[in-house]
Parts: C-alpha cells; structure tokens; sequence
C-alpha cells in the first residue's frame, strides 16, 4: 500500500518547514523536503504499480532512521522520526522481502 509513503512524505515536508520556521536550520528544511518527496515518488509508483517504488520507500525509511539516531536523546522530535522511520522501515522492508521470495 502506498498510504505509509503518503503519510510519512507528508510528516517530513511538514517536518522540515517547521524545523525551519522555528530554528531558522536550512539543514531540516533540506532533508525534511528531500526525504518527504522521495516518500511522495515512492508512494505514487508504488500506487501505479511500476518497479521500484517499495525500495525507495524502504531507502527514505532508511535514510530517515539513520539521520534521526544520533540525535534520539536531544528531545521528542527525532524520537518519533526515528519510530516512525522504523516502522515505514519494517512495513516495506517486509514487503520488499516477500516480494522476492
């Protein structure tokens, strides 16, 4: 389903436009717009049915968990970006998995 990918490239844009409203961080407005879009790409592919789409859901998810855990002890935000990655990462890492077996 591409519903999570909807779901998780709609919370990064809105992530990263925060980031940046609040802290002035060009950083989190830069990755919160390139994971979100990379999530919307995946979601609309995976929604038309052609190749590729759950992989790079799985790679934003990725990309999203490894950007967030060295900073999971600094507060809330990067807590849930780091739940909420993991489990866009376990949804499509599963789905990729029993795709090719």
């Amino acid at each position: 389903s591409a519903y999570p990918a909807y779901t998780m490239g709609g919370l990064c844009i809105v992530g990263g436009i925060t980031g940046y409203a609040r802290t002035r961080s060009v950083p989190s407005l830069v990755a919160g717009i390139g994971v979100g879009l990379l999530f919307l790409w995946s979601a609309e592919v995976i929604r038309k049915g052609a190749p590729n789409g759950l992989e790079g859901a799985l790679g934003a998810s990725a990309l999203l968990l490894l950007s967030s855990l060295p900073r999971i002890t600094k507060g809330p935000v990067p807590l849930v970006l780091a739940a909420t990655s993991s489990a866009a990462g376990v949804y499509y890492g599963t789905k990729v998995y029993n795709l090719r077996n």
